[in-house]
């Protein structure tokens, strides 16, 4: 069938606007959609609907809906990850930025070096990871305990992360005194 100028999924020339809104119909019920329960839905005979449904290719142009369908999805969810992807990036920076001025404001003899160590590879592991890098050969607290941070769901990574800045602390505490 040559669809012309339209989509698939439109009225196509000489569809009757009754032939259309039944279309309209068997599309919108998705995976789930057949020619009877159109009929059904619209009080129209099983008969004249599956004339309509051959005549004009409604599997084919339901398929192509579909996929359409998928394809807009698809790209919502990769623009969204995009965008996530750089609200991470920036607050990663904005962290590492407020990271880098308290560092400036400290005694170097408060801080040893594998403390400050610590600090710039965990702003720089954030960093990666908010904009889609691997991470390098994972932390050396992450290796020991074999925890493979991106298999975690968002609700295990929050909770590593907040058991990561209780180590943090309670490490940066020890250290001061």
């Amino acid at each position: 069938m040559d669809w012309g100028a339209v989509d698939p999924w439109e009225r196509q020339e000489h569809e009757s606007p009754a032939a259309f809104e039944a279309f309209a119909a068997y599309r919108g019920l998705g995976p789930a959609r057949s020619v009877t329960k159109v009929a059904r839905e619209l009080g129209k005979s099983r008969t004249l609907v599956g004339r309509w449904s051959r005549r004009f290719a409604w599997v084919v142009r339901a398929a192509a809906f579909d996929r359409e369908r998928d394809r807009l999805f698809i790209a919502e969810q990769a623009h969204a990850r995009k965008e996530i992807a750089r609200r991470h990036a920036k607050l990663a920076q904005a962290v590492q930025s407020k990271a880098v001025a308290r560092l400036q404001t400290l005694d170097p003899r408060e801080l040893s070096p594998s403390e400050l160590l610590r600090y710039i590879q965990v702003a720089a592991e954030i960093e990666r990871r908010a904009v889609g890098e691997a991470p390098v050969a994972g932390s050396a607290e992450d290796r020991d305990q074999g925890v493979d941070v991106a298999a975690l769901s968002d609700e295990d990574r929050r909770a590593r992360m907040v058991q990561l800045r209780k180590e943090l602390e309670r490490r940066l505490s020890e250290g001061g005194q």
